[in-house]
This record gives structure tokens, sequence and C-alpha cells, in this order.
């Protein structure tokens, strides 16, 4: 998907956490500026915020070295999450049976925008 001149975006592919636990993660900093959303996510006590905050990290790099974007106007415009593969694992249970365990993955694109003061929030 192709992002405005205004904007960069970053996509983290295989992260190993579910997408309903990304998906807190990331509704957490939607539609706010960047440093904000790099103190939440550095603060964070979710083990997911890590990765988040080197993917909007990403996303800033790009949006300064390939757009030549200013940095304090940048907001978190779109961070979406999506389903990746899941794997399955058999565990022995009673009675010669197996329990399946599934460990998921998920995805996550971050889109950056920068806002002037005069185009408002």
């Amino acid at each position: 998907m192709q992002v405005s001149e205004k904007s960069a975006q970053v996509e983290l592919r295989n992260i190993r956490v579910s997408p309903q636990k990304l998906n807190l993660v990331a509704q957490s900093i939607r539609g706010i500026k960047v440093d904000k959303a790099m103190n939440a996510l550095r603060f964070s006590q979710k083990r997911v915020a890590h990765d988040v905050l080197k993917a909007l990290r990403s996303a800033v790099a790009n949006a300064e070295a390939n757009h030549g974007l200013d940095v304090d106007n940048l907001y978190v415009d779109q961070a979406f999450v999506g389903k990746g593969l899941c794997m399955r694992r058999f565990q022995a249970r009673g009675r010669s049976k197996n329990g399946i365990i599934k460990k998921f993955f998920s995805h996550l694109r971050i889109v950056v925008t920068e806002k002037t003061v005069e185009e408002g929030n």
C-alpha cells in the first residue's frame, strides 16, 4: 500500500506475540505525537512494547531520511495489526490423548504523518 508524500511507514513481520496482545500496545499509540508515543512505549509494562518502539523509531528514521519530513511534527497516523502464522505444538495428556498448543505470530504496520499547525489535529 502506498502512502502519501507527507507520510512514511514501516512494516514488522512475524512478531512472536498474538495479534490480540499486540493490538493493545498499538492501540495506545494511535493518533498521538511520535515523542509521546515513544515515551508511552518506553515505560509500558508489555513485553512487545520494545519491538513496537523499535518499529516506531524506524518509521521516524524513514520519514526523516527518505521523505525529508520534520520529526517534531510527526504523528502516528495508523498502526495496523494483522494475523501471522500459527504454530501448532502437541503436549501429551492423560489416557493417550494430546493437547494442542497454538503459538501465534502477528504483523505490525506503522504509518507516521507530518501535520503542520495550520492543518490542526
